[in-house]
């Protein structure tokens, strides 16, 4: 934003005076500064000349802010800031200082940076987790699915008033119910509270580690991040082109080591029974029927099923 005094120095050098008077008439005559001087009736004619290039930044940015046009187009100083005064005495003089104070929408956006920071997604759409949804909110979007919204929602009380449970969620129902949404809104609400969390398409992410096998340091690195976070959200699992090194070596793995430490979240078209039946075959080795249990000897006893009915929602 271009000051006071630059502005004034771009002009004729026969007119500056007579601008540079009109100029400060105006600023102190703006109501704002007004104000200012009946808080403070020891500011004098003197410590306002001095300090008009403050005045006139002042009265400007608060004329900014109430005709906002959005954080991305802050037309202040320093974007998602406005400047404040304080006036002070010292020594039997007066000193007005300034300072750079951050706006309801810059406060409010570092807050939702920071709650985002602690969520990792792949191949998750990331408008569900883009905005917060009230309880009321996904209730109001289909009542039919009433019943695994306060399951839903008293797991997300429960775990703000004790820490990690040992138990997940297993969310099974019909496509497009909303059961992605509902572990996306459980996330944001945990996330507030200092909880770190990741969900992972499962679909997409077994396509990515075949990719990995020539990054052996991503690929640690990633299975570490999806061991250690608090919560762990393995969605539409079932729906991913299943083979044996995905189900034992990754899957298996993550689970062994979340099991009895953090507790991890399913979504998925297929309840349990079946979802075992796909654990069992592989187009690799043909029925396994032991490592189908295997791997679910890791997924029963450490989640709660949640039956998520309503109608399918994409595209409506």
């Amino acid at each position: 934003m271009e000051s006071l005094s630059d502005m004034l120095k771009q002009m004729p050098k026969s007119s500056w005076m007579q601008r540079a008077e009109e100029q400060a008439k105006q600023v102190l005559e703006d109501p704002l500064i007004l104000k200012l001087r009946g808080q403070y009736p020891q500011l004098d004619d003197h410590t306002l000349k001095i300090n008009m290039n403050r005045l006139y930044q002042y009265a400007r940015e608060h004329k900014n802010c109430l005709n906002c046009p959005g954080l991305e187009r802050c037309p202040n100083d320093m974007q998602g800031h406005y400047t404040m005064l304080n006036v002070e005495d010292n020594g039997g003089r007066t000193y007005i200082h300034e300072e750079k104070t951050a706006c309801r929408k810059f406060t409010a956006k570092q807050s939702q940076d920071a709650i985002r920071s602690r969520i990792r997604t792949f191949h998750i759409d990331e408008q569900a987790l883009s905005r917060e949804h009230t309880y009321a909110d996904i209730l109001r979007a289909d009542m039919e699915r009433a019943k695994a919204v306060d399951f839903l929602n008293d797991y997300v009380m429960r775990t703000t008033e004790e820490g990690l449970q040992k138990k997940g969620l297993y969310l099974q129902g019909s496509f497009g119910t909303g059961k992605t949404f509902l572990m996306c809104y459980m996330l944001y609400q945990l996330a507030k509270k200092g909880f770190t969390g990741a969900i992972v398409y499962m679909p997409d992410f077994a396509e990515d580690l075949k990719g990995m096998f020539g990054e052996p340091q991503k690929l640690k690195e990633t299975i570490e991040l999806l061991k250690e976070t608090d919560l762990l959200v393995f969605d539409d699992i079932g729906a991913e082109n299943l083979n044996p090194w995905l189900r034992d070596h990754v899957l298996g793995a993550i689970l062994n080591y979340r099991m009895n430490r953090k507790p991890t979240f399913f979504t998925s078209n297929y309840d349990l029974d079946a979802l075992e039946k796909h654990f069992s075959f592989t187009n690799k080795d043909g029925d396994e029927e032991y490592k189908g249990q295997r791997i679910m000897d890791r997924v029963r006893p450490y989640v709660e099923v949640v039956t998520v009915d309503g109608y399918n929602k994409r595209g409506a």
